[in-house]
């Protein structure tokens, strides 16, 4: 959920993996295993993703918009 709400907000701003890796000092491999859900990252740097981006760091745990576009529920209303 995280590393697919990073993706949406990222491109949302407009930037590529790149452009938000350097903003944030890491490599676009770091970015592209994120989002894919291949790398688990530390809350700073969600944190640093975050003000990136401009957005707040919640918006990175948004299950709404995860459960809009899927129509799936939350497993205890399931």
């Amino acid at each position: 959920m995280v590393g697919r709400n990073v993706r949406r907000l990222r491109i949302a701003v407009g930037l590529s993996q790149a452009a938000l890796a350097e903003r944030i000092g890491v490599d676009r491999a770091y970015v592209s295993g994120l989002e894919l859900g291949q790398r688990n990252p530390t809350i700073v740097t969600l944190w640093h993703i975050a003000k990136a981006l401009g957005v707040k760091l919640r918006q990175f745990f948004d299950e709404e918009k995860q459960r809009q576009r899927t129509g799936l529920r939350p497993r205890d209303e399931r």
